[in-house]
C-alpha cells in the first residue's frame, strides 16, 4: 500500500494542548506509581532472573523485533521511525491490569513497570538513536530533523519519572491517601488521553482511513511477535507460567501515550509517526485483552 502521502497528516496541536497531552501522561503515570512500593522491588534480589528477563525483552528484543520487521517490510521512512519509537519506550500502563487478569504474576509485573520506567531515562533515547541510526532511510529523516538525545532524555524525566517517583513516595508515606486516589485518577486521565487521540483522529479522519491499513499490518505483526517471543523467552530461561505470562505483557505493551508525547513535542506530529503511536495504543489494548481473557479462560498460572 502506498503511504506517500502519510506525512501529510500533521496532528498540529497548540502549545497550550501539547502541555495538555504531557500532563495526561504525567498523571497516568503518578496514579499508577500509586500501587508500587518500594518493598515490591525486593523481588528483584528474590528473583532476579524473572525481572532480568523481562527487563531484556522490553529494551532489546522488542526494539530488535521492531527493526527485523521494518527491515522485511521496508515501510515508509516515517513509518519506521514511528515503530522505532514506541518500541524504545517503557510497558504500557495497563500490563499491570492485563498481568493479573490473565492470572500471570501480578506483583512481578508492577516491579518490570517502575524499573522499566526508571531505566527509560537512558533505555529510551539510546535505543531509539541506535536502532534508527542503522536503517538508512530513518537515518536520513533524522538527520532532517532538530532533534537531540538530551531533548529526549529530559522529556523522559519530566514526564515518566519524576511523577512515577511521586506517586510511589504519596503511596509509601500516605498509604489510605494513596487507597482512595488511584482508581479515579486512573480513569480520569485515561479517558482524557483516549478523548485527546479520539479528536486528533477525527480531525484528520480521511487521512486515517486512507492509511490506517499501513499502520495495522506492521504494528498488529510487532505486537504479535512481542507478546509471543517473550512469553517463549521467559519460558525457554525456566520462568513459571504466571512470571512468563508477566513478561509476555511487559514486552509487548507499550507506553504509546508516551510515544506520542515525544512524537508531538520533538518531530513536530510527523504523519507516519502520530499513526503508529495512535494506532499502538489502540491495538495493544485489543490484543493483550484478548490474549489476557484466553488465559484466563484457559487456566490460572497461579503455581504454576
Amino acid at each position: 500500500m502506498d503511504a506517500s502521502g502519510i506525512d501529510q497528516i500533521q496532528l498540529s496541536f497548540s502549545p497550550t494542548a501539547l502541555a495538555v497531552l504531557n500532563g495526561i501522561i504525567a498523571v497516568i503515570l503518578f496514579g499508577v506509581a500509586l500501587d508500587i512500593r518500594w518493598q515490591d522491588f525486593r523481588s528483584v534480589t528474590r528473583r532476579p532472573q524473572a525481572v532480568l528477563a523481562g527487563l531484556f525483552c522490553q529494551f532489546l528484543l522488542l526494539p530488535a523485533i521492531a527493526w527485523g520487521c521494518i527491515l522485511l517490510l521496508r515501510p515508509h521512512p516515517s513509518i519506521a521511525l514511528g515503530l522505532m519509537l514506541v518500541s524504545a519506550c517503557p510497558g504500557g500502563n495497563v500490563s499491570n491490569f492485563l498481568t493479573a487478569m490473565s492470572g500471570g504474576h501480578a506483583a512481578l509485573s508492577v516491579s518490570m513497570s517502575g524499573l522499566s520506567t526508571l531505566a527509560s531515562i537512558v533505555m529510551t533515547p539510546l535505543n531509539f538513536m541506535f536502532w534508527a541510526g542503522l536503517y538508512p532511510p530513518t537515518q536520513v529523516l533524522l538527520k532532517a530533523l532538530p532533534l537531540s538525545p538530551a531533548d529526549i532524555l529530559l522529556t523522559v524525566l519530566v514526564v515518566l519519572v519524576i511523577p512515577t517517583v511521586l506517586g510511589m513516595g504519596l503511596a509509601g508515606r500516605y498509604p489510605s491517601v494513596a487507597q482512595r486516589l488511584k482508581r479515579p485518577m486512573r480513569m480520569a486521565s485515561m479517558l482524557m488521553l483516549a478523548g485527546f487521540i479520539v479528536l486528533g483522529l477525527v480531525g484528520n479522519w480521511s487521512a486515517f482511513v486512507e492509511h490506517i491499513g499501513v499502520a495495522f499490518w506492521i504494528v498488529a505483526t510487532v505486537n504479535a511477535l512481542g507478546l509471543g517471543i517473550g512469553y517463549w523467552l521467559a519460558r525457554q530461561v525456566r520462568l513459571s507460567e504466571a512470571e512468563s505470562r508477566a513478561v509476555a505483557f511487559e514486552t509487548g505493551i507499550q507506553n504509546s501515550g508516551f510515544g506520542l508525547v515525544l512524537c508531538f513535542n520533538h518531530f513536530a506530529g510527523l504523519g507516519g509517526m502520530a499513526m503508529i503511536a495512535a494506532w499502538w495504543g489502540v491495538w495493544h489494548l485489543i490484543s493483550g485483552l484478548t490474549l489476557a481473557s484466553l488465559w484466563r479462560r484457559y487456566g490460572t498460572a497461579a503455581g504454576a
